[in-house]
């Protein structure tokens, strides 16, 4: 097995930035959701709520994706955006109990109001993903990540997407790109839903543990280019991989170690 693809989401639920290479810390990928989108009360705004978001593109003006952000949207001018100092707000994740993240400020916000056409939105920064534990069901103590929704990393294997489609096609439905799971890593080269039997897998020279297969959400229905909706992959997943009540495709991992990740690195998976 190799990895085909490294991504990065730097703004939660905006455009992919694919990369050739990043560090992976204990917190997830270098640059990966460090900065999400939140509401006048401080609740997370996902493209569940406003697939706009998702023509909303993050980006670095320099090589290292720690350099400050540069925002583009389509009808409005590009904003460069600093790590912000502080001071600390509360914010929520979905059910989560809230955590301290640092507000971007009024020009992020105006101009992510303006590009959205939504009042009251604000940008916010996880300065220290430290202080945000995991779900300790399926991880340690010290286990943390930044703004993901629940674990550091996640793996698409391209064979089981392979599968997945063929399962469309048959129900008479058109193939769908990997984009639709939003994962940090896409690997090829093993069969279809093997991943679903690992215990640990080695990245390069990273080991990972296997933390659990992602439950799929609605945010796979929607086209991230047309922003239109429709019933898959969720229709097909439910006739194929249902179970606790939930669909499933892909699968969260959660560092061990930290190093540098890159397109090619072998990955060697342990059941």
């Amino acid at each position: 097995m190799r990895v085909v693809s490294l991504r990065v989401y730097p703004v939660k639920s905006t455009a992919v930035r694919e990369v050739s290479s990043s560090y992976l810390s204990r917190a997830g990928l270098r640059g990966d959701r460090e900065w999400m989108v939140v509401d006048a009360e401080g609740a997370t705004v996902t493209a569940r709520e406003l697939p706009a978001l998702f023509t909303i593109s993050a980006d670095a003006p320099g090589p290292a994706l720690e350099d400050p952000l540069v925002l583009r949207a389509p009808g409005v001018e590009p904003l460069i955006v600093a790590r912000p100092a502080g001071p600390r707000v509360s914010a929520r994740m979905f059910t989560r109990p809230p955590m301290d993240v640092i507000p971007a400020g009024g020009e992020a916000d105006a101009w992510l109001q303006r590009a959205l056409g939504v009042p009251g939105l604000r940008l916010v920064w996880c300065d220290d993903p430290t202080r945000r534990s995991l779900n300790p069901a399926f991880s340690r103590p010290g286990d943390h990540a930044r703004l993901q929704d629940g674990y550091p990393l996640s793996v698409c294997s391209l064979a089981s997407l392979r599968q997945l489609n063929e399962w469309i096609a048959q129900a008479g439905g058109e193939a769908l790109p990997v984009e639709r799971f939003r994962p940090n890593v896409v690997i090829d080269g093993d069969e279809p839903f093997a991943e679903d039997r690992w215990e640990s897998v080695q990245l390069g020279t990273v080991t990972l543990r296997a933390a659990k297969p992602v439950d799929r959400c609605v945010m796979t229905l929607i086209d991230p280019l047309t922003l239109a909706k429709g019933k898959e992959p969720i229709r097909t997943l439910s006739r194929h991989r249902r179970w606790d009540g939930k669909t499933w495709c892909c699968h969260h991992l959660i560092p061990d170690g930290e190093g540098q990740l890159a397109v090619g690195d072998e990955v060697i998976a342990s059941r």
